[in-house]
């Protein structure tokens, strides 16, 4: 098949390489076959079935490198799930009686699209995978090639999501100046909720590049500026079992030792048992179009927090979620270097009529090939058996929990 025009779109939540893998594309397809138009879908599956789109300008071509420079999308996102015809319907994207996949692919017809390029998660890629078989039941010539996005780096079978690298660093910058807030306070307990619905990697690897930092300070304890005070004292994640008990006994004995105490906690950390405790109130938990429970409603920091703040007796509880500003964040040098050669192979794969998702394939020795949609899941687990985050909880002093079941997403 000969390739004349290629769409992009960037959909689910923001990482720290929407704008970077969109300028990546760009540079590549400019460089590899500069004939090739390049349409951009405003607002993700959205703007898809909207035929909300524009085509790349040369003077954008020429200055591409300028995203590199941004985080966010320039283009947009949404979150958009095309087989929840009710959703779609409701939201005014489809019209009664109309299925959201065949809207999609009659618009990328009309668009005269070969290949359409997803930048997302796993509900992005597994949404580009729904679209693709339908694409090939009939008949469609269109090849699917996606960019796995992701902070939490869950994404089964890729060994790193694009963005995830930069959210931790970006979540330690964050966390280092909140950590001062104890100063204000007399025996104060502060909970950095890190984002990570199913997985913990974010949020030990968020704890690790903080502990990277403090490694690179100098402290003074005389005057009370002491490492022990800005120390992360406990991380919890999905995939890791603790006893609250005998954590609240050994955080007590912290806070009555240095008068304070710092915790790092997934999004995703105790859920079930939040939304068992909600529901049994009479609450309804709110989801969104993919049937994930909201987890503003349900807030996981506030509900740990004031857990830990009566059993250890904390004066004040301050609750920092450092999600948005890391995932918004412009991308790293080690993130643009592996957008790099993702959009690169990208490329590739779509001149080649390769479709599936771009990404170091664990299941196949790393190799970095697009990998079939179908294989495609999410809610990998964080391996809570990393020799370095067990060194991170040895050298915290906190017991390592036995490891929770987790089921793919």
């Amino acid at each position: 098949m000969s390739v004349k025009r290629v769409g992009i779109l960037t959909a689910g939540g923001l990482a720290p390489c929407l704008s970077s893998a969109i300028g990546a594309l760009i540079e590549s397809y400019t460089e590899k076959a500069p004939e090739v138009e390049i349409l951009c879908y405003r607002s993700g599956y959205k703007g898809l079935l909207l035929g909300d789109s524009f085509l790349v300008t040369p003077t954008v071509r020429e200055n591409a490198k300028v995203l590199h420079q941004h985080g966010g999308s320039p283009i947009g996102n949404s979150r958009v799930k095309l087989t929840n015809v009710a959703d779609c319907v409701k939201r005014g994207l489809v019209k009664e009686g109309q299925d959201p996949l065949h809207v999609a692919a009659e618009q990328l017809k009309t668009d005269c699209v070969d290949v359409l390029h997803t930048i997302g998660g796993d509900d992005t890629n597994t949404t580009a995978a729904d679209l693709a078989a339908f694409l090939a039941k009939n008949d469609y010539d269109l090849t699917v090639v996606g960019l796995p996005k992701t902070i939490d780096n869950d994404v089964i079978p890729i060994k790193q999501s694009l963005g995830a690298w930069t959210a931790a660093e970006q979540g330690a910058r964050f966390f280092e100046n909140v950590v001062a807030e104890h100063n204000a306070n007399p025996r104060m307990l502060i909970v950095h909720e890190v984002m990570g619905r199913n997985c913990g990697w974010l949020t030990a690897a968020t704890a690790n590049k903080y502990r990277e930092r403090l490694d690179a300070l100098k402290f003074l304890p005389e005057t009370g500026l002491s490492r022990e005070r800005k120390e992360v004292h406990g991380v919890y994640i999905p995939e890791m079992h603790f006893e609250l008990q005998q954590e609240a006994d050994r955080l007590r004995a912290i806070l009555d030792e240095i008068d304070c105490v710092n915790i790092f906690i997934s999004e995703g950390a105790g859920v079930d048992s939040i939304v068992q405790e909600m529901e049994s109130r009479g609450e309804e938990v709110p989801k969104d179009a993919f049937g994930h429970f909201k987890l503003d409603a349900v807030n996981p920091g506030k509900w740990f927090g004031e857990q830990f703040a009566k059993m250890i007796g904390a004066e004040k509880v301050l609750v920092q979620k450092s999600g948005y500003y890391s995932r918004a964040a412009r991308a790293n040098e080690q993130d643009i270097e592996l957008i790099a050669r993702c959009a690169n192979k990208a490329v590739d794969c779509a001149l080649a009529g390769n479709s599936g998702v771009v990404g170091q394939d664990e299941e196949r020795g790393d190799e970095l090939r697009a990998i079939e949609f179908e294989r495609i899941k999410g809610g990998k687990p964080f391996d809570i058996g990393s020799t370095w985050f067990g060194n991170l909880l040895r050298e915290i002093k906190q017991p390592k929990g036995d490891v929770v079941e987790t089921q793919h997403a």
